[in-house]
């Protein structure tokens, strides 16, 4: 609910004080850490990093560039500052700026105050709404930033030399909150010059108008490292107007990787006839195999490490896996739409082109990713199952050599229980489901198929088991053993 007070002069009345945007984020911020409360959440892996830094930077009441290769969060992170505002500002009712009523900044606001005194309309605003975002591109204009003649208002009769013919561009109307500039080098360079006073002197000048108008917010921009040296580059004298440049990074941990793909991940989802909800769901062990393959990518020499592998990589993967859970069981009409690790090969094709290959890959990009899917999921595999004792599995496939029909057959279109009724009943099943953590209680046959579908996929990777894969494209089959 909005607060009570709706003119000025119920406002002083009510106690209310006027701080600056910044003072405000910083008061805020000190009483979160005073709490023991996170400063910002939603921000995966950050924590000991690039957070402190940020908080620091917001303490010392500095604009900030965020610096790192895309996919990092640092649009995130920006948009997350938004949660240290008060939730509610008063404002000049109708200002086209937003201005506090205790500071009003445009003539037209100051001879309102004037003129109305205490009688003066007051309006409250979200801090939602005291967010503004901008992509810089190389035909962002100076009006688009700051502003420029509004020749409607000219029109209308107005002197060329009025102040209240300008029509004001983001950074203006950005007043009383936080402006984001994401791809900074990508802006002209005498366009970045347009942002000296604001960073600076905190005001703006448009085409030579007698025009001082003292901004209030906080402005915090990105960048990539290869935009910083190659494509464009933020001109010194920006550069140093901006109080921190901080460096983002990737998830330094498989842990942190799998929790960021948690939170992202919209998993697949559709409505029966019936009203009944079905998600295609994708188990623990699956997001971990996800979340090694990522940092395989970002570690191998086949991928240009310069432009990254962003944190979108995982995301998409974990989401066209949901995708093939829901799109198995509407055609085969599984109950029990849950992913498996054989849906992978699947998927991954799909996600090329988030990823930049080395020259000399060309040509070899699917072999590349396929042989980093192995080395990711026998990694899960050891790590998960390592000790459990999988003799029910290999018995199974003991025989193979006597007995053609001693294999299983898996598949995009084999459904959980077709899976489980070729093992009927294998001892230390419960075990690797316990490992995998899936509860007894809880556990369904699409994820007891997804258990044996990895222990076999292991089996095969650690040498244990053979496997052939038959046919090619939506309709490949998958033969272990035999």
């Amino acid at each position: 609910m909005k607060p009570a007070p709706t003119t000025l002069g119920a406002l002083r009345a009510s106690g209310h004080t006027f701080r600056t945007v910044k003072a405000e984020i910083a008061g805020n911020l000190l009483r979160r850490l005073r709490a023991g409360d996170r400063s910002l959440a939603g921000l995966v892996g950050l924590d000991d990093t690039v957070l402190p830094e940020v908080e620091r930077a917001l303490l010392a009441s500095h604009d900030v560039v965020l610096l790192g290769e895309r996919g990092q969060g640092k649009t995130r992170l920006m948009r997350t500052l938004a949660s240290l505002l008060d939730e509610w500002t008063p404002v000049i009712a109708g200002s086209e700026l937003h201005e506090h009523p205790f500071d009003p900044v445009t003539l037209g606001s100051r001879r309102l105050v004037e003129e109305l005194g205490d009688d003066l309309p007051v309006d409250w605003l979200h801090r939602d709404q005291r967010y503004t975002e901008k992509l810089a591109t190389p035909d962002t204009s100076i009006g688009d930033l700051i502003g420029d003649i509004d020749p409607t208002r000219l029109a209308e009769g107005r002197s060329l030399g009025d102040p209240e013919t300008v029509h004001y561009g983001l950074l203006p109307r950005a007043h009383r909150g936080i402006f984001g500039l994401n791809e900074l080098p990508d802006l002209a360079e005498r366009i970045q010059v347009g942002l000296f006073n604001v960073l600076e002197e905190r005001d703006i000048q448009i085409r030579g108008y007698a025009l001082r108008l003292p901004l209030d917010l906080l402005v915090v921009a990105s960048a990539n490292p290869e935009d910083y040296t190659n494509r464009g580059r933020i001109i010194t004298p920006l550069k140093d107007r901006f109080g921190a440049e901080i460096r983002t990074h990737y998830p330094l941990e498989v842990a942190d990787e799998v929790a960021l793909i948690r939170q992202e991940a919209e998993l697949a989802r559709a409505v029966d006839e019936d009203g009944t909800e079905v998600v295609g769901q994708v188990p623990e062990h699956l997001l971990e195999v996800v979340a090694r393959l990522v940092e395989e990518l970002r570690g191998s020499t086949a991928i240009d490490q310069a432009s990254g592998v962003s944190a979108r990589y995982g995301v998409a993967a974990a989401e066209a896996l949901s995708g093939a859970a829901l799109r198995r069981a509407a055609i085969t009409g599984d109950p029990h739409p849950v992913a498996r690790i054989g849906d992978l090969s699947g998927v991954l094709p799909a996600l090329r082109g988030k990823l930049e290959f080395e020259m000399g890959e060309e040509g070899h990009e699917d072999e590349v990713v396929e042989h980093l899917l192995r080395m990711a999921t026998v990694t899960v595999y050891r790590d998960r199952l390592a000790g459990l004792d999988l003799s029910g599995f290999t018995d199974r496939f003991a025989n193979a050599e006597e007995d053609a029909d001693v294999s299983i057959e898996t598949g995009a279109l084999v459904t959980s229980g077709q899976l489980l009724d070729q093992f009927d009943q294998v001892p230390g099943l419960a075990q690797v489901l316990t490992a995998l953590g899936v509860s007894e209680d809880t556990v369904s046959p699409g994820q007891a198929a997804a258990a044996v579908e990895l222990v076999c996929e292991g089996l095969y990777l650690t040498r244990r088991l053979s496997k052939a894969v038959l046919d090619s494209g939506p309709r490949a089959r998958t033969v272990y053993g035999g």
